[in-house]
């Protein structure tokens, strides 16, 4: 099989790349605008890396996705902060530029497997998200956060719509809250942008109090990486074709957590580590309004659990990795072999 990953160096790419290169005979086609993540495959013979631009190597992506069986734009911007400071270029990345590949696919007749997102479920009241029945539920127009989720629902509107009216194979996955080893870079993270966890990790390392966005009452369901690449893999895969047509929730609904359980877990877990137990045991941690923290147009999502039916049934998949065995391996990517607490 030959795969076409844009995006290859973010975290969902990078991780893919490894799996599929190690476990597979597959060839994996790649472009971004970096590279740090993906260095140790870039002399490996079953992969073709390109650093570039989505929205400038127009010539070299189309000429790949004529190459390829199946095409992955993971492209996007997903960080709250720029869907209240920018919210134009979030459609812009998120919904056009993507869009134009989704085309180049159908018009080759190439499968897509989407990043959709668990963030199109919104405010949705449901106990758990369920991909087929679940109202998506977003806030006014001028809380213009909701773009983001609003581009990648209208993104996976479109595709379903080829899909019925133009036979384009495709999938859709919505990740829940991945996190694990290559998430962010803790020495240089950007405050309302970087996920949750390496902020956090970041304020630990660099005695910067930790803060808890309207109280960190919010509530995730945290998936480790290595648990989501097995259900895309599965997905990939496509036996019998399985996962055609289909939409999956990939969480570990088993993991629900608020962001203030969060912090506590990585404060007691920071300090098992002697090196940074004085660091973790001497952190602060603070309150901020989302109105502060993000700005005005902010709105948030109390909670966030999937429905992992679908994803059980079609794909014979469910997460195993629990959130403090998830986390452990997390922090002995970022901590082991660190020689100062502080950079």
């Amino acid at each position: 099989m030959r795969v076409l990953i844009l995006g290859v160096n973010g975290f969902i790419g990078n991780a893919l790349t490894r799996r599929i290169l190690t476990t597979t005979d597959w060839e994996v086609f790649g472009l971004d605008v970096g590279s740090d993540r993906i260095e140790e495959f870039l002399g490996e013979r079953r992969f073709r890396f390109l650093e570039g631009d989505i929205a400038i190597n127009r010539e070299w992506i189309e000429y790949h996705v004529k190459k390829s069986d199946v095409v992955l734009p993971l492209v996007a911007i997903a960080t709250p902060a720029t869907y209240v400071k920018n919210p134009l270029s979030v459609f812009e990345l998120d919904f056009e530029e993507n869009l134009r590949v989704i085309k180049m696919a159908a018009r080759y007749g190439k499968r897509v497997v989407f990043p959709s997102t668990s963030e199109v479920y919104g405010m949705c009241p449901d106990r758990e998200f369920d991909e087929d029945s679940s109202p998506l539920v977003y806030g006014p127009i001028r809380k213009e956060r909701w773009i983001y989720s609003a581009s990648k629902q209208l993104l996976d509107r479109v595709i379903w719509a080829m899909g019925s009216a133009n036979g384009l194979r495709f999938t859709l996955f919505r990740p829940f809250n991945w996190y694990g080893p290559h998430l962010d870079d803790v020495d240089a993270p950007k405050e309302g942008s970087s996920r949750v966890l390496t902020q956090f990790l970041h304020n630990i390392l660099y005695g910067v109090p930790i803060k808890l966005v309207d109280g960190g009452h919010q509530r995730r369901s945290f998936t480790f990486i290595e648990d989501g690449i097995d259900g895309l893999m599965k997905v990939l895969v496509n036996e019998n074709g399985c996962a055609d047509g289909q939409i999956f929730n990939l969480g570990n609904p088993a993991a629900d957590l608020s962001i203030r359980e969060l912090a506590q877990k990585l404060l007691a877990a920071v300090a098992t580590y002697p090196k940074f137990a004085e660091l973790a045991r001497s952190a602060k941690v603070v309150e901020v309004s989302s109105a502060e923290y993000y700005g005005a147009n902010y709105q948030d999502i109390t909670t966030r659990v999937p429905s992992i039916r679908k994803a059980k049934e079609y794909l014979g998949w469910a997460p195993s990795t629990g959130f403090d065995e998830g986390l452990a391996k997390t922090l002995d990517f970022y901590l082991s072999g660190r020689t100062t607490p502080e950079v």
